[in-house]
């Protein structure tokens, strides 16, 4: 997949056949140009015939589409107790999948070894080989240059500061590797997949930490390091608990999973889920409260992004509505009325699949431009 054939790629990643005439017309490029490129797209398997339009005199044209399986994507989501891979097709829908504990706190030679076995494994379940990946793509759970896609300082990945990721996993995996934090490829995963029509949209992740992936104008914006979005570590009005950064107050040892958890005295957010489902008040209230705590940080967001989507996704976003009850009844009290207009707050639809769709994503917007 060369520079060459990106812009007609482009036009036909949504699956609907075009003839030459109207790729001709969408590029703007000269037919000579998108002529070649059809051709060699034809040899390399990546593009294939699809029948004949409807004709307006003489020969019917012939149409062309998006041959998806010709190549696979790798994608993987390595959080802080698990390790999720996929492989999806060109378009970024997911054709086979792989999840598995492993802590990350093993390290990133353990850890990414892992990943390289995974990929190799279910590419022999589905009877291709590397020669057929594209590239890879992966989120981890910690702040990520993404220009250099090296974690930086981060919280619960001990021994992975600086680690060159792409590096590692380019020894045995072909096609270009793509590391980005796991907040910003659920943001990508999310938009890719249920919101591609809204320009401006914030994904906030609550989980054992607290992020945010932001889409302006239908884009990604990491910021200058790529920490955009690490609302985490804002501190939070009134509070003064010791944040596992150094700070106090943050949101994170406020509102997290880990930090409701540790206030009823449970394991994590499978435990706070299944006590907010049993009816258990202690656990219903310290969800709300963590909806309007929440919604305090994400109310100065909401003011200086005017998002029209605000996304809840995380394994706290499992709880029920009282987290997102919480939120709004927060981030409506405290916003500007022109910002909250027409915004919606709502539960992540993509649900896990999102971070596997986002590492996708980010292979597929470098292979195509």
């Amino acid at each position: 997949m060369s520079e060459t054939p990106d812009a007609v790629l482009r036009l036909l990643l949504d699956g609907r056949p075009r003839t030459r005439a109207e790729l001709i017309d969408s590029s703007g490029l000269a037919r000579s140009t998108v002529t070649a490129r059809i051709e060699s797209l034809l040899a390399s398997g990546l593009v294939v015939p699809s029948g004949e339009a409807a004709s307006t005199g003489g020969r019917p044209p012939g149409r062309f589409r998006l041959n998806p399986m010709a190549r696979l994507i790798l994608a993987a989501d390595v959080g802080a107790t698990h390790l999720s891979v996929a492989l999806t097709d060109l378009t970024g829908a997911i054709v086979a999948r792989s999840t598995t504990p492993l802590n990350i706190a093993e390290g990133p030679e353990i850890v990414l070894a892992e990943v390289v076995r995974t990929g190799q494994s279910l590419l022999k379940k589905a009877g291709r080989s590397l020669a057929d990946l594209a590239g890879t793509g992966v989120g981890l759970p910690g702040p990520v240059e993404h220009s250099t896609g090296r974690p930086n300082h981060p919280p619960i990945m001990p021994g992975w500061d600086s680690y060159d990721v792409a590096e590692r996993l380019s020894r045995e995996l072909p096609g270009p590797v793509l590391v980005d934090n796991d907040v910003n490829i659920m943001a990508l995963g999310e938009h890719a997949t249920e919101y591609a029509d809204v320009e401006h949209l914030l994904f906030v992740k609550v989980a054992t930490g607290i992020g945010a992936g932001v889409i302006s104008g239908g884009r990604l914006h990491r910021g200058a390091q790529g920490a955009a979005g690490d609302i985490g570590h804002i501190q939070t009005p009134g509070h003064t608990e010791l944040c596992r950064c150094g700070n106090v107050g943050c949101l994170e040892a406020v509102a997290s999973a880990a930090a409701i958890a540790s206030r009823l005295n449970v394991r994590g957010s499978q435990d706070i889920i299944e006590l907010v489902r049993a009816g258990n008040t202690a656990a219903t209230t310290a969800v709300r409260q963590a909806g309007r705590e929440i919604g305090t940080v994400l109310a100065a967001a909401v003011s200086l992004l005017n998002p029209s989507v605000l996304v809840i996704g995380g394994s706290l976003s499992q709880a029920g509505d009282n987290l997102l009850a919480g939120l709004r009844e927060s981030i409506y009290s405290r916003s500007l009325p022109l910002a909250t207009k027409d915004l919606r707050i709502v539960p992540s639809r993509s649900g896990p699949d999102a971070p596997l769709r986002g590492a996708a994503v980010l292979v597929q917007r470098q292979l195509l431009g």
